[in-house]
């Protein structure tokens, strides 16, 4: 690595850092973020309780934004990967998506149909995936050109991801060659959250009491799963946008 390069992510750290400080101080004080160049300049107390409150709250901000910043760092990347998606999908619209991934799907089918030489229920599996993503792909570009971060969020991203993690559970359902794959890994990881995730907000005894992790509910446990994992990624997005604009 070249000394130039070197000082230039140093030198991205160190401003990342600044921002995020700021966007900390901002918080609870005004005329924090970038206010340093600007004519008023950054806001300070002016009584001595108030300046040590200040210096209180910016030392309190140090072991959040430690243990932020690698969030940040992370965000950045699903940045630079959801944008190349994006970008491809938004030049193709939701028309073009739906038709490309009936294409794509279609020659899928046809490959099965007539080269692998699958049996009926193994067909009938891959169509109703390919339902499955083609629906899920459509919605998550259509709610992606409604304005605002929020829905983006709340909405885009969970279908974005439910059209990658729903259709192999979907094609399970109707094809034992596929659950013999897919089920037990479906089992495995809806054991883990149960006894790990959902008896410790509370939840575990009676989703146990109501609910057997047969059929359809491995597709419900997987959909629940892609919707939150879509906030987290939108949130993580959003962060790094937030501490690394693009702009």
């Amino acid at each position: 690595m070249s000394v130039g390069n070197e000082r230039g992510i140093v030198g991205g750290i160190q401003i990342d850092l600044k921002r995020l400080h700021e966007t900390w101080m901002e918080l609870v004080y005004p005329r924090q973020r970038g206010a340093d160049d600007t004519v008023l300049g950054r806001w300070t107390p002016d009584s001595q309780v108030g300046m040590a409150l200040y210096r209180l709250w910016s030392v309190v901000g140090l072991p959040v934004i430690a243990l932020v910043y690698p969030l940040v760092l992370f965000g950045a990347f699903l940045r630079f990967q959801t944008r190349r998606v994006d970008s491809t999908a938004t030049r193709l619209g939701v028309v073009g998506v739906v038709l490309l991934s009936i294409v794509a799907w279609g020659l899928l089918i046809a490959l099965a149909k007539f080269r692998l030489d699958l049996a009926t229920g193994g067909i009938t599996a891959i169509v109703a995936a390919s339902g499955v993503a083609t629906l899920s792909a459509a919605l998550a570009v259509f709610t992606r050109r409604i304005d605002g971060r929020f829905v983006t969020v709340l909405l885009s991203y969970p279908f974005g991801v439910t059209a990658i993690f729903l259709p192999p559970v979907v094609a399970a359902l109707f094809s034992p060659a596929v659950a013999d794959t897919v089920i037990p890994l479906s089992d495995e990881l809806a054991r883990w959250l149960l006894f790990n995730v959902m008896d410790a907000i509370g939840a575990g005894d009676y989703l146990r009491a109501n609910f057997e992790r047969e059929g359809i509910a491995h597709a419900v446990i997987w959909l629940g799963i892609s919707v939150p994992l879509g906030w987290v990624i939108g949130t993580l997005v959003t962060l790094a946008d937030l501490v690394r604009p693009t702009e």
